[in-house]
């Protein structure tokens, strides 16, 4: 059957419609499409079941009314542009991509409009802000380039400035990709750097043979300690994290919020909890029974949030600044945050005992955890305590303390039954289950690592979860139900790609793929529980991780798969996203709850763009938070080198094995040419790579043993020596496509003789 609907003639064909939709300004849905292919009639019927065949199979991503190509990157992105292909056109990839995840997609650059007056041409090495149009034939992405963002690479580096003893220096690179790589600054270039100095250096490029030279351009700070390692990732990544001086002044210069136009909640016993070390608290909780006889066994739950859009107003210098941090930005030793101090840990800190501003809902509930109505306010309250999650958890297990004694009975025992029913709902619900432990990094005083925990999940970690997303769902259906423009959190459902890539990854195992279409959370959790406390729990759990598509905020409704809820939308943290502080407007808003509400400006098309850049930040957060850690560990690791142990594949790809060890979850890199005498191919499919002649396999999730033979703590990179012998399978047939050395394979190696040889 040809690619054209049989049956139909004036039906476009798959191509076409693809072709259509990278090529067609603005928003496009089925009306478009057929108005652009001229469909009257049946034709459009037959139009609307092609394309949710298209979407069915990946190929097209439906968001509300509006149809677009399918792409796993985000719609707007950072790009390096690397290199021009055949036709001449430039090719770029993702400029923050983990290696872990496989090798960076490609992107080829589509021509487009002209860029701003004065700005050059794109050319290799520059960097851009791109907007990905479609993927291309499978095997990559298309993109427009929005903006030239700053060079990081060809003329400009952030190093770590080494003195030398006859003046000048050295500069350590702080890229994992650089690791070892040097540039030497002359006698005189220096710029009053000293030695510990992060620095940006100009690249002095150099026809002859010897190091690359540098000039120091600019000293960013100090590295003496561990304690300031996250400067690296503040400047390497552009994080803002200097408030300008009229931000600051319109922050001091706030008051305190009053009871005028709020209801007055002082009474009403709300608490927070919150991690033992939070410094500002932006949530407080309270239920109780529900004393209506038409709803037995039900309860009243009220979240109550601080009131930050009271403080920020839309177009100020504080939303400007706000805006453009896009959330808070928390490493190991700091915290970057969205807003400043005076109003992040002061005037809308949910202080015990201090009345402060809030906007509030409070959900009826039934017995069996099922919503029955809401409502919002306006509110003055007076948190009546601040716990910790373990000091509230330890007191409903039966030994309070002095604080939480005289709650128990009034306080802490009705949330704990309000979050029984709750608990009840979420099951019944069936979000995705994953069992990913999260590690935590404890600092000594001097800021060097002490050691690495996995905290135990409590019932007071879950119950404020369920409360929260409780909050959050009633916020997206109140803004719904108004017909208010609002920023979802979003989160798709797996791609077709993923699912087919998962199918082969468990069928190795012996376990059936969920299959596509009307696909639900309930189908991985069946995976996972038949997995549970066997020898591949882990590596399945890694493995339905990465075929999860990321969340990010958007405009318009997709729902949320992994919660498994139909709307979604971040209102509970206005301290520390954005899209909250949205929300929050647009709530007061719809609510007639005061003057300072969601302006007349933010229309779904202003919201879309707000989106973008606001899940640019997140990812931009998330990166830089990750290689902070990375650097920690190195730097704890650094005097261990020769040191073994124990961890798990965490990433393969064709140059190796990414090895996560178990005590501390620090990432490093096994080459692929030091792991035997072999030629290692690499399965896609399996998640793996293959002995070409042995049969040796070394895939996803196995347990292994390391030894690090290299530390870059200023980079963040471990390379690890892998011990271990492979699973032996099959050899399968030469592919000659592999990530081993080309050629035939070395011979066995002499007994004692350390593994590894250099790639041919």
């Amino acid at each position: 059957m040809s690619d054209r609907t049989r049956g139909a003639a004036a039906l476009p064909s798959r191509d076409e419609i693809a072709a259509f939709l990278a090529s067609a300004p603005g928003k496009v849905g089925k009306r478009e499409i057929a108005r652009a292919f001229g469909l009257q009639g049946d034709d459009r019927t037959e139009l609307k079941r092609l394309l949710r065949e298209m979407e069915d199979e990946g190929v097209l991503a439906r968001r509300g009314r509006r149809v677009s190509a399918a792409a796993q990157l985000p719609a707007l992105l950072p790009a390096r542009i690397i290199s021009r292909d055949r036709d001449g056109e430039l090719v770029a990839e993702p400029a923050e991509w983990d290696p872990a995840g496989g090798e960076a997609p490609r992107i080829t650059i589509l021509p487009g409009r002209r860029l701003a007056k004065g700005q050059p041409a794109a050319g290799v090495g520059d960097r851009a802000l791109v907007r990905i149009v479609t993927p291309q034939d499978g095997t990559g992405y298309t993109a427009r380039i929005v903006k030239l963002l700053p060079r990081d690479g060809a003329g400009t580096a952030i190093g770590l400035f080494r003195s030398l003893p006859a003046g000048g220096g050295r500069i350590v690179a702080v890229d994992k990709k650089a690791a070892g790589r040097e540039l030497q600054v002359r006698p005189g270039d220096e710029n009053g750097a000293q030695d510990g100095d992060l620095v940006s250096v100009t690249v002095k490029r150099s026809g002859g043979f010897g190091p690359t030279g540098a000039a120091v351009r600019e000293r960013l700070g100090s590295i003496s300690s561990e304690k300031a390692v996250s400067l690296i990732a503040i400047y390497a990544h552009g994080l803002p994290h200097v408030f300008s001086p009229a931000a600051l002044a319109e922050a001091e210069a706030a008051k305190p919020a009053t009871l005028q136009g709020r209801e007055d909640w002082r009474e009403l016993p709300l608490v927070t909890i919150d991690p033992p070390d939070a410094k500002d608290h932006d949530d407080a909780v309270h239920a109780v029974a529900d004393e209506d006889p038409g709803n037995p066994g039900g309860h009243l739950v009220t979240v109550a949030i601080a009131d930050v859009a009271a403080y920020i107003r839309p177009g100020s210098a504080l939303d400007r600044e706000a805006l453009e941090r896009g959330n808070s930005v928390y490493f190991p030793d700091r915290v970057v945050p969205m807003l400043p101090e005076r109003i992040s840990n002061d005037l809308c800190s949910l202080r015990a005992g201090e009345m402060r501003p809030a906007l509030a809902v409070r959900m009826r509930f039934d017995a069996n955890g099922r919503k029955l109505r809401h409502s919002f306010h306006r509110i003055a309250m007076r948190s009546a305590a601040k716990l910790s999650y373990g000091q509230a958890q330890v007191a409903i297990d039966g030994q309070p303390d002095d604080t939480t004694g005289p709650l128990l009975e009034p306080v802490l025992k009705p949330l704990w039954a309000a979050y029984a029913a709750l608990a009840k709902a979420r099951d019944a619900r069936g979000p995705l289950a994953l069992d990913l432990p999260e590690r935590k990094i404890l600092l000594k005083p001097d800021g060097t690592v002490d050691r690495v925990t996995v905290p135990v999940r409590l019932d007071a970690h879950r119950l404020i979860e369920e409360f929260m997303i409780a909050a959050n769902v009633a916020a997206a259906e109140t803004l719904e139900k108004a017909k208010s423009p609002l920023i979802y959190r979003v989160h798709g459902e797996p791609s077709l790609e993923k699912l087919r890539t998962l199918g082969e990854v468990l069928a190795s195992v012996g376990i059936k793929a969920p299959k596509s279409g009307a696909l639900r959370p309930a189908a991985f959790n069946g995976i996972l529980r038949q997995v549970q406390g066997s020898p591949h729990e882990s590596f399945i759990n890694e493995v339905v991780l990465r075929s999860q598509a990321q969340a990010v905020y958007a405009a318009e409704n997709e729902g949320h798969f992994g919660l498994n809820l139909r709307r979604y939308a971040h209102f509970t943290s206005p301290i520390r996203r954005y899209a909250d502080l949205v929300v929050h407007r647009a709530l007061i808003r719809a609510s007639g709850l005061g003057s300072d509400g969601l302006p007349d400006s933010s229309t779904p098309e202003t919201l879309t763009r707000v989106s973008e850049l606001i899940s640019l930040a997140e990812r931009r957060a998330m990166v830089a938070e990750r290689e902070t850690v990375d650097r920690l560990i190195a730097h704890h690791l650094a005097d261990q080198v020769g040191a073994t142990f124990s961890g798990r594949v965490s990433g393969v790809t064709r140059a190796g094995l990414f090895v996560k060890l178990a005590e501390t979850g620090a990432d490093g890199f096994v080459p692929a040419a030091t792991i035997g005498a072999d030629y290692y191919r690499h399965d896609e499919g399996r998640h793996a790579l293959v002995g070409e002649r042995t049969g040796e396999t070394f895939r996803l999730g196995d347990t292994v043993e390391v030894k690090l033979v290299e530390a870059a703590p200023v980079a963040g990179a471990l390379r690890f020596e892998i011990l271990t012998e492979g699973a032996r399978s099959p050899a399968r047939p030469r592919s000659g496509r592999g990530s081993g050395p080309r050629g035939r394979p070395a011979a066995a190696r002499p007994k004692g003789q350390a593994k590894g040889r250099k790639r041919g």
